[in-house]
Parts: structure tokens; sequence; C-alpha cells
């Protein structure tokens, strides 16, 4: 798709976009976009696990709700709501849900596999 093309309407209202299943537990919402950045809230049920996994793309996490155990790399943290953290890019990461919670993730460049085209 063409680059300009890719983007999200100036506004968005919660109650016009679904959860999309994304493992056991876990569901996402993308709330905007364009090619250079994306904002995606993340809803997990208590013990839902997110695999460790890498990517290219820089990452920052706000811990809207709950508690989660964070991985980056070799260090593990609980967080909680307030908190937040950053991965660069190609850092393995992961979280396991403590306390049901949303995270809110934003990445840079757009995670267009998040997208369906």
């Amino acid at each position: 798709m063409e680059q300009s093309k890719i983007k999200s309407p100036l506004f968005f209202k919660n109650q016009d976009h679904e959860w999309k299943p994304v493992e056991k537990g876990i569901s996402r919402q993308i709330t905007g976009y364009d090619v250079n950045i994306m904002m995606v809230k993340v809803k997990f049920d208590k013990g839902a696990i997110g695999t460790i996994h890498q990517h290219h793309h820089s990452q920052t996490t706000y811990i809207e709700s709950g508690s989660f155990e964070v991985t980056i790399a070799d260090k593990k943290q609980v967080l909680i709501t307030g908190d937040s953290f950053f991965v660069p890019p190609n850092i393995p990461h992961g979280a396991v849900c403590v306390e049901s919670g949303v995270l809110i993730d934003v990445f840079s460049p757009i995670r267009e596999d998040f997208l369906d085209f």
C-alpha cells in the first residue's frame, strides 16, 4: 500500500473500535498511526503471558492499569499502574500479567504486521 495512505482517522472513539484477540487472555485495540508511529492498547487477563519476542521497532509502554512482570533482555521488574518502560530495537522482551490490566504501547515506525490491509 502507498505509504501516504497508511494512516488512521484523526480521532479515535473507543466505543467505535473492537478489541482483537492476540493470544490467550490478550487482546489489542489500535488507536492511531501513520508510517512513523503507532499507538496500541493491549488488554491482559491475570496470568496472561506476552511471550518473549523482539522486533526492529522502538517501543515505549505505559501501564494504564494492572500489574505486570516485564522482562527486557536479562532484566525483570514488576511494574504497576502509572509506570512505563522502553524497549530499544531488536531487544528481546515480554510481560506476564500479575493483575489484570491494560498497557499502552507506542511503536516507531508503524507495526504494519498489526494492520489488516
